[in-house]
């Protein structure tokens, strides 16, 4: 168990240190509260030393918020211009500077006492917040702000729900550490796709929320097996299965990608992104060297019943930031025995894809999110 040190009132104080994304404790420690100027924070924070507060906490969001300011205004010296990156470059930069300023911003802490509750003046009640991502907890701990807010946004999110509009906008309710369906375009590619004739029955491969496995299940498919490693991801997909009414029609399995047997139909959003996630949710979007990608493809030919598809739903954002060609991907589907018989189309509707001022706009406003049909390279006489 880590424990984060520091000094204060001239006695060495050490508690439970909590980082979902498996951050090490600070290695320096100093005590801030309400006289604190945001300049000085910013500097120690960029300096590696941590910030414990003990004023209003309501001040200290406003703090983080002025040392976020601070991160994102931009350069007042004129540098020397350059030539411009290339986009993996430009990812690699991006990645690189948005790791920075989490670390950064990481650096201002919050104390917990027993039962997640925070003595601070004007502090909220987290307690449902924190036990939904924790889990109970009878010891005292001290965590990140900026991480505290992330678990008090995604309690926000999973009390509320995202409406759906394949599901005739019924609500997914999304838990802790499980992504969330934003981005609705890969959910409607999945209900508008012609269904194969034979299919009864269907695997959701990586279901996270269930979504997509309440999706076929609404569209009619007898039976859907539904499976993931995560076992939040597990919890929250039977609990928005029960919600829907469709628990009945699906099976959650706990695997790391297939489930035992063959289906008439086997769908499969893996990340698209083939680098490595900095946290535990960009498990989602980050996926070195394309494991998961290239485990539906290498395994799915052997699951399939003989007429049956696989839908690969994946985004091309990879290919327009040169991390992987299009080549390269049709070799991947070729070499596992299988091959494109269709396609559905669409282009993301997320706000980034139309901010000119995203490091990343050109990528992401030529972005297109495509379903894959793919079939046995057999079954038309390949």
């Amino acid at each position: 168990m880590d424990e984060i040190s520091w000094r204060e009132d001239g006695r060495d104080q050490h508690v439970r240190w909590r980082s979902e994304s498996g951050a090490p404790p600070p290695r320096r420690v100093t005590v801030a509260d309400d006289e604190t100027r945001a300049d000085d924070a910013y500097r120690l924070a960029c300096e590696g030393t941590a910030l414990l507060w003990r004023g209003d906490f309501q001040n200290a969001r406003q703090l983080l918020n002025a040392m976020a300011r601070r991160i994102d205004r931009p350069p007042t010296r004129r540098r020397k211009r350059k030539a411009e990156p290339s986009q993996v470059q430009a990812f690699h930069l991006y990645r690189q500077a948005r790791a920075q300023r989490a670390r950064t911003l990481a650096m201002l802490l919050i104390p917990f006492d027993p039962g997640h509750t925070i003595p601070l003046r004007r502090a909220p009640d987290v307690q449902d917040a924190c036990t939904e991502a924790y889990g109970p907890d009878d010891q005292p701990y001290v965590t990140s702000l900026r991480e505290l807010l992330g678990l008090i946004g995604a309690h926000e999110w999973r009390t509320k729900g995202v409406p759906i509009p394949a599901l005739a906008n019924d609500r997914i309710h999304p838990h802790y550490g499980v992504f969330s369906p934003v981005r609705g375009e890969y959910v409607d590619l999945v209900g508008e796709a012609p269904l194969p004739p034979a299919a009864r029955t269907a695997f959701d491969i990586g279901t996270g929320t269930g979504v997509l496995a309440a999706v076929l299940a609404r569209r009619g498919l007898e039976r859907v097996v539904a499976t993931d490693h995560d076992p939040r991801a597990l919890a929250c997909a039977q609990e928005n299965l029960n919600r829907l009414d469709v628990a009945k029609q699906v099976d959650v399995v706990q695997a790391d990608l297939f489930p035992e047997g063959r289906a008439g139909l086997i769908v499969c959003n893996p990340p698209w992104i083939p680098a490595k996630p900095g946290s535990p949710l960009e498990h989602a979007v980050y996926d070195p060297g394309g494991r998961m990608l290239r485990g539906f493809l290498d395994g799915l030919a052997e699951h399939l019943e003989p007429e049956g598809e696989g839908w690969l739903i994946l985004s091309d954002l990879a290919e327009l930031l040169g991390l992987r060609t299009r080549d390269e991907l049709l070799a991947m589907i070729e070499s596992s025995g299988l091959e494109v018989v269709g396609r559905l189309d669409t282009k993301p509707t997320h706000p980034r894809a139309a901010d000119p001022d995203d490091p990343l706009h050109s990528a992401r406003a030529a972005e297109t999110t495509t379903l894959w049909r793919l079939k046995h390279a057999r079954s038309s006489g390949v």
